[in-house]
């Protein structure tokens, strides 16, 4: 493992914090937020923060395992620049235009904007990547995890409603 994989490391720790921070306060959040965010259930808020943030740990271990495979350095990359973007919409957009904290702003400021930044800049200065394809890949990230969000609420809610259903 280089010391490029070490700093690499500090991604799925960002997006641990970033995704523990949004689980506490965004569902709540989520009912008053209008367009900005569709009502979401705590657990089923739970469950798909956890499934995004164990997609992260693994493309982050598939790109340092096997770091001469394009596409899981593009994953990676991808999702490096999905979660900058999403500290700016829908946080930082939502905090100014509903004039209430969106929870996840602060980890997304701290943390996922700049550790992601720093990492995609070493990444460009080093020759691995180049902006064309940070855009493209990011572009790709993004839509998958928006397509997939959706899916994991609901795959959340129907697990969460079958366990109790049993209990």
């Amino acid at each position: 493992m280089t010391s490029e994989h070490l700093l690499w490391m500090f991604f799925p720790l960002a997006i641990t914090l970033h995704n523990l921070e949004e689980s506490l306060w965004l569902p709540q959040w989520s009912q008053l937020a209008g367009k900005f965010h569709k009502p979401v259930a705590r657990d089923e808020f739970l469950f798909g923060a956890i499934l995004v943030t164990l997609l992260a740990y693994l493309c982050t271990f598939l790109a340092i395992a096997f770091p001469s495979a394009w596409l899981w350095r593009r994953i990676f990359v991808g999702f490096l620049g999905t979660m900058i973007l999403n500290g700016i919409f829908p946080h930082l957009i939502g905090t100014i235009v509903l004039r209430k904290y969106c929870p996840g702003l602060l980890t997304s400021l701290f943390l996922l904007v700049p550790v992601n930044s720093l990492i995609l800049h070493r990444a460009v200065a080093d020759g691995e990547v180049n902006w064309t394809e940070i855009t493209a890949s990011t572009g790709a990230v993004a839509l998958v995890l928006v397509m997939l969000l959706p899916l994991f609420f609901q795959l959340g809610r129907k697990l969460i409603g079958a366990l109790a259903s049993d209990s």
